[in-house]
């Protein structure tokens, strides 16, 4: 039988490791040089908590936003490219980059694994090109329709939502034998994923009502939208799709909360 001394440490160092997880997932999430070093697999354990980080990520996109068009009232257009410029930044262009290849994918012939070759593939082509100028263009744009206003609260949501839309992505897709998509889609269940609605939608409910839970509905479309592309294109969602379908559901999010008041 075991030592108290034993467990004791057998606990201390899985706390150890889960904290280095979920501190890892946020390192891989953003700039942030917090030197962590642990694994994919660590960090999926927490992939359900990925909207919280989105939060964090858009406390600091918002307050660049409010400081932007609601205080120094910077035009519209040049803050609408500073503040998208700074996400993808602060991000480290990890899902541009997942965005691009994706494209490249759903432009490709042949079967699914040779589109998911495609993808993997360092190249850039006409379609990675093209829907980045789509995604940028809309987003662009959304940011720039914002009202000045409620400009915190609508970057904030938009980037929970497009973490909603990663691990809703997760949620009903298939996971590929090999590469880093695997460990995040195999983590993921609809237990998990109401779960992690719940803090979300209080926080979009209690900041921007209606809007807010708009922003959050186009985060959950777009993933799934992403989810249902992937069967039909590659049968399978690698990290590339996952990427893709961040930049996608923030994109529909944004395009949903500016437009909403105009519609209703």
């Amino acid at each position: 039988m075991a030592s108290k001394t034993s467990l004791r440490a057998a606990e201390t160092k899985s706390s150890g490791n889960s904290l280095k997880g979920f501190l890892g997932l946020i390192s891989f999430s953003t700039i942030l040089p917090l030197n962590i070093h642990t694994t994919i697999q660590e960090m999926a354990k927490f992939t359900w908590l990925w909207p919280i980080i989105g939060g964090f990520i858009g406390i600091i996109v918002g307050l660049l936003g409010y400081l932007f068009m609601d205080l120094i009232h910077i035009p519209p257009f040049i803050a609408g490219g500073l503040i998208y410029s700074f996400a993808l930044w602060f991000t480290g262009f990890h899902h541009l980059d997942g965005l691009i290849d994706f494209g490249d994918g759903l432009m490709a012939h042949g079967d699914p694994l040779k589109k998911i070759e495609i993808m993997r593939d360092q190249r850039i082509g006409t379609g990675g090109l093209a829907y980045l100028l789509m995604v940028a263009l809309i987003t662009f744009a959304s940011i720039s329709s914002a009202p000045a206003g409620l400009i915190f609260f609508i970057l904030l949501i938009s980037e929970i939502s497009a973490k909603i839309g990663l691990i809703t992505c997760c949620t009903f897709s298939h996971s590929l034998t090999n590469g880093t998509g695997k460990s995040f889609v195999d983590a993921m269940n609809i237990k998990m994923l109401l779960l992690s609605l719940i803090i979300p939608l209080i926080i979009a409910y209690f900041t921007l009502g209606t809007l807010g839970i708009g922003g959050i509905v186009g985060g959950l479309a777009g993933g799934m939208i992403m989810a249902l592309v992937a069967r039909i294109k590659f049968t399978y969602s690698t990290g590339d799709v996952l990427g893709a379908s961040n930049e996608i559901s923030r994109m529909l999010s944004l395009v949903i909360m500016v437009s909403i008041p105009f519609i209703i």
